[in-house]
């Protein structure tokens, strides 16, 4: 029974993704978030770098406030041959060493965003300047502006955060293998 759950960030966006998955799993923990670095770049442009971040971030916020399970998230931007796309990442580790990994879906970015992110910019304060909003990825993401508010971000870092926990929710992932 999960009580206690730290993640590693003060976004409102991630603590409630985690807080919504969290409680749906075993009502009444407590989820509280924690500001620690991730220990990439701030726009991390491969699946590999977003993981690490989330899992230093996870690893960190459990270090700093004993919990059950710490909780990193992770934003990225990943080159393939049909485009840029952009998804999230999710860590979560145990205080016995147990890990989960999961993603949110991917969605292309449009060619006037992959051409600033390959020039350097960070996906957030850019989709703030090219629609006017303030502070996006502390509310409806970048995929929600893109989506027009049919998938929030909050919504795609639930998926990451459910399909991070299934080593904790399923006893398969703790056996040994044959």
């Amino acid at each position: 029974m999960v009580k206690r759950v730290v993640v590693g960030s003060t976004n409102p966006v991630k603590i409630n993704a985690v807080t919504s998955v969290v409680q749906r799993i075993w009502p009444g923990a407590h989820v509280t978030g924690v500001a620690v670095e991730s220990g990439v770049s701030v726009q991390p442009r491969s699946d590999d770098e977003a993981v690490t971040g989330a899992t230093n971030r996870a690893r960190e916020a459990l270090a700093l406030h004993p919990a059950d399970l710490g909780v990193g998230l992770e934003g990225n931007t990943v080159e393939t041959a049909f485009g840029m796309f952009s998804t999230g990442w999710a860590a979560i580790v145990d205080p016995h060493g147990l890990q989960g990994i999961g993603s949110s879906g991917r969605f292309p970015l449009p060619p006037i965003i992959t051409t600033r992110v390959r020039q350097g910019y960070e996906l957030g304060p850019l989709i703030d300047e090219l629609t006017g909003g303030v502070n996006t990825k502390q509310g409806q993401g970048a995929v929600g502006v893109l989506s027009q508010g049919r998938m929030l971000r909050q919504q795609a870092l639930e998926m990451a955060v459910l399909y991070a926990l299934a080593p904790f929710l399923h006893p398969l992932y703790t056996e040994p293998a044959p």
